[in-house]
Formats: structure tokens, C-alpha cells, sequence
């Protein structure tokens, strides 16, 4: 970057003696405008405010925090091992039309702010024009000052329109126009975006009764960023919704070419889908679930519940929680089997607001933090698969941050030699993916466990405009480091934490995953 190439002659010169003493370097002979970052098209918009807070030093408070980003974070790659984009449009190289396409469509965390500053629903989920939508989000941006969305937002219009104008009512003709222009060119059609970030790779979410036919067209493209499925089989527990289930169920049979007409049947199927999605190079899988289930049933009693629910009749919460104990158990073996790392997102209470439920559906924005206990199910679940030899690589999240220091000890009871940081607290998720929270993340794994093993953030996002939020973490992170290297509290040697920086950011999860990228 140019910031970097300025003093890199100052650089290279501290850099060969041992030890990097950042504070001994000074780069006073920069001036702010050599330190601009280059962008594609550089704003072409001026108005009575720029956005001062979005520079080359953004959220980077000491000159230590400065050099770790921008010589060890800045450039990495992005391995975005977590997320929703749909892969269809992957497969497409989708060309967005416009700015509500590609940032509000979906997206209920504006949908959440918009709400709460009095916006008709109409302008979130409704049938209003995409201009109309996009005009209501601006109204609201001024409004969502310390809440992430407000870093967010502007950080996006800067990262892939070039645009340093702060978006609020007066503005929003203007941004709407130009990014509409630089929507038209390649460098942000689908495979544009993922090349100008430096993806590497994505895992999409799916589930067990996907084809993964977009996955096969992406393989067969020549695409440079690998686009991997992942395996969410969470729709396979829910005998306690039986008309739902027997649904699914039906979906199962197609995907699988199978009867299913026992429980061994249902196992079966679910096996053969999980064997499908490894020949397509999954590596992963995720679960979405309130707690870990560790409440285990014999296979006869599991195969009475399924029985019951395949004749229409709900599993009371008991046989729900021992059904899905069992599930869950057989998903870590063949986890471990096939050498995959296994997701736990633990402790989203969803669906909160009924009659909204019933009206606009799931994932609108009605869903919270749960308050579940998590210590003793986790526990005896992962000593259960431990036990058996069948303990995969993992890593935990948890969305209640009163849950912190419960998965951050939690992980050191099960590692071993088969892989550093075998078990992992992961970033943080949904309501926690945001400064504060991410160095409270950072704080109690740094405290009960290995940071340097830690394999980093994911945008866990359903938008094609949400890769910033790789470097939004990476500035925490440095921030983070460089406040204590300045303080004393850990060397102030760049060769000694700089390489720990660049490994969270990319090379930890590339090694962990093994998705050869």
C-alpha cells in the first residue's frame, strides 16, 4: 500500500535488527495525504462533511496499533470460513442494479434500526420502490451513531465506492446515483467484489437437501476463489414440529433417492447427504442450536420419537432434546471421521415477536440474545465424543457474552496433539460482532487460552458488501495489541507479535480448515 511503501525504507532498516521497538519508529515525515489509501475511484463526491473518521488510522489509537495493521493485517488474504451469501449468485457472477440490491436487500440489521427509529415496515420488508427503501435507510443512518451500523455503513461506501460523504438525507441522491454508476463495472459484479477483497475463500450454509448444483457450476468456472459448501443439517431435530419435519423429511428422500420409513432410513440418508457434500469438498458444518444436547437415548427409544412425529404428533420438549442428543452425537463422528471441523453457534432465542413471525417469516430481525445454561450440556457433549474418539476439530460461539469465560475455559479441557487449537472459541457472533464485544472475545480467550492459535473472524453475513468487516476486526485486533505493547504489558517487538497478527487474520484459519487454500 502506499502508506506502507512511504517509510518503507525506515522500515526495512528497524526490521533488521532482532527486535522491532515500534515506538522508536517515527514516521513524522508522512503526511496525510501520502497516507491515503488508494481506492478504486476516488470520491467524486465533496460535501460539507467527510468522513474524517474513516482513514488510513481508523479505530488504530497508538503508533504500535498503526504498524501492526498496516504492515502484518492490512494486506492478508480473506478466508471466510462462515456466511450466507447465496451461491447461486456466485455461480452467476450477479451484477447488482443498484445500491438497494446490494446492501439492503435481506439485510435485517438495518431492517432492526430502521424500525426502532419509527420507519413504516413497508420501507423494510414491504413492496416500496429499492429508491424509496434506500432514501428511508439514509434518514436513519444519522440516527444509528455507536451503533456498529454506523461504522459499518461508512466503511462500505468508502471500501467499494470511494465515497467519503456521510450518508443522511441530503446525501442519498447523490451516493445512490454514483454507486449505481460503479455498479455497472466488473470490478463489482460478484466475482469482481470477491477478487478486489482478496478472498480466497468462502463456506456457504446449507442445507442437506441442497443440490449444491451452484457449488458444481463454481467448481467447474475457474473461479480463483474457492466456494465451499458447508453442512447445516439443523432442520433434522425438530420432531417437536411435525408438519414441518415430515416436509423436510420429503425434501430428504428426493435429495438422497431414498425411502425413508424408519429411523435407520432417516440416519442413512442423512450419512449419504453428508458423504455428498465431502466429495464436493465441504469441510465443515454448523449448527444453529439454543445449548449443546447431551440428554442421550438409546437408538430404539430415538426411533420411537421419529415414528411418533412421522405420524404427525409433536415430541414434547424431553424426547425433542434426546432425539436431537443423539443426532448430534452421530454429526460430530462423522465429523471426526472425515477429518471436518464442526460449528456450534449457541444461544440465539429466535422468533421473539409472533405476530411478526407469522406475518414476514424467520430471519426478519425478531430474534435476541438467549440466556440458556451452556457449561453442563457442552461439557458432557464434547466429553461424550471425546471419550469415544470421535472428538472433531470445533469451534464454539456463543451469542449471550455472560457465556465468555464459560466456552474460553471450556475449550482448554479438550485439546490435543492432533491440532493446535483443536477447540476454538470463535469470533464474535451476530449482536457481538462489533468492537466492543469482539475485544471482550479477545480479552478472555487472550486470558484462558492461546490468542496466537486463534483462526479469526468470519463475516457470518448474507451480503456481498460485508468483506470490511474482515478489516473492521483486524483494526480491533491491532488496536487491541498496540495498546498493550505501548503500556508495557507485552513486548514491544514487532517480529515477536506481528507474525501472531497476520496468522489470526489468515494463516491459522488456512492451516486449521485444510481446505487447501
Amino acid at each position: 500500500m502506499v502508506a506502507i511503501a512511504a517509510h518503507s525504507d525506515v522500515w526495512a532498516a528497524a526490521a533488521s535488527k532482532p527486535c522491532v521497538n515500534f515506538r522508536n519508529l517515527k514516521p513524522t515525515h508522512i503526511s496525510a495525504t501520502t497516507r491515503t489509501r488508494p481506492t478504486p475511484a476516488r470520491s467524486m463526491l465533496q460535501s460539507r462533511f467527510t468522513m474524517s473518521f474513516i482513514h488510513e488510522d481508523f479505530l488504530l489509537s497508538t503508533k504500535a496499533a498503526r504498524r501492526l495493521y498496516h504492515e502484518y493485517a492490512e494486506d492478508q488474504p480473506i478466508l471466510d470460513y462462515h456466511c450466507h451469501i447465496p451461491p447461486q449468485d456466485v455461480a452467476a457472477n450477479r451484477r447488482f442494479r443498484n445500491l438497494f440490491e446490494i446492501w439492503l436487500e435481506g439485510d435485517h440489521y438495518k431492517w432492526r434500526a430502521m424500525r426502532t427509529n419509527g420507519v413504516d415496515e413497508a420501507y423494510c420488508t414491504g413492496n416500496v420502490p429499492p429508491e424509496e427503501k434506500f432514501r428511508a435507510w439514509a434518514r436513519t443512518v444519522p440516527h444509528t451513531l455507536r451503533n456498529p451500523l454506523y461504522h459499518w455503513t461508512h466503511l462500505e461506501l468508502k471500501r467499494y465506492f470511494g465515497i467519503d460523504e456521510l450518508l443522511d438525507e441530503s446525501s442519498a441522491q447523490r451516493i445512490w446515483d454514483r454507486a449505481g454508476e460503479l455498479l455497472a463495472t466488473d470490478e463489482l459484479s460478484v466475482h469482481g467484489i470477491l477478487a478486489k477483497f482478496k478472498v480466497r475463500a468462502v463456506c456457504t450454509t446449507d442445507d442437506p437437501t441442497d443440490d449444491l448444483a451452484p457449488h458444481q457450476a463454481i467448481a467447474a468456472s475457474g473461479l480463483a476463489t474457492r466456494v465451499f459448501p458447508a453442512f447445516r443439517p439443523d432442520k433434522a431435530l425438530n420432531v417437536h414440529l411435525p408438519e414441518a419435519f415430515n416436509a423436510w423429511v420429503a425434501r430428504l428422500e428426493a435429495a438422497s433417492n431414498s425411502s425413508i420409513g424408519s429411523y435407520q432410513a432417516f440416519v442413512d440418508a442423512l450419512k449419504k447427504r453428508h458423504d455428498f457434500f465431502h466429495s464436493l469438498g465441504c469441510r465443515l458444518s454448523d449448527h444453529g442450536i439454543e445449548h449443546a444436547y447431551a440428554d442421550f437415548c438409546p437408538d430404539a427409544e430415538a426411533a420411537a420419537i421419529f415414528d411418533r412425529a412421522r405420524a404427525g404428533h409433536a415430541a414434547a420438549p424431553q424426547e425433542q432434546t434426546r432425539f436431537a442428543s443423539n443426532l448430534m452425537l452421530l454429526f460430530g463422528q462423522w465429523n471426526a471421521e472425515k477429518g471436518w471441523t464442526q460449528q456450534l453457534h449457541l444461544g440465539a432465542r429466535r422468533n421473539n415477536n409472533t405476530r411478526r413471525m407469522r406475518s414476514l417469516g424467520a430471519d426478519t430481525g425478531f430474534d435476541s440474545i438467549g440466556d440458556w445454561p451452556q457449561a453442563d450440556a457442552l461439557g458432557t457433549y464434547l466429553d461424550r465424543l471425546d471419550q469415544a474418539g470421535s472428538l472433531p476439530k470445533i469451534v464454539l460461539y456463543n451469542l449471550n457474552p455472560a457465556d465468555n469465560y464459560v466456552l474460553a475455559t471450556m475449550i482448554g479441557c479438550f485439546q490435543d496433539s492432533s491440532a493446535a487449537g483443536k477447540i476454538q472459541f470463535g469470533s464474535g457472533w451476530w449482536f457481538l460482532d462489533q468492537k466492543e464485544a469482539m475485544t471482550w472475545q479477545l480479552n478472555a480467550l487472550s486470558s484462558c487460552g492461546l490468542l496466537s492459535r486463534f483462526v479469526g473472524m468470519l463475516t457470518d453475513s448474507r451480503s456481498f458488501m460485508s468483506y470490511p468487516r474482515h478489516e473492521y476486526f483486524r483494526r480491533v485486533l491491532c488496536n487491541l495489541l498496540g495498546r498493550d505493547m505501548e503500556s508495557g504489558e507485552i513486548p514491544d517487538c514487532g517480529e515477536l507479535v506481528g507474525p501472531m497478527v497476520r496468522n489470526i487474520c489468515y494463516g491459522n484459519a488456512s492451516r486449521f480448515l485444510g481446505l487447501g487454500v
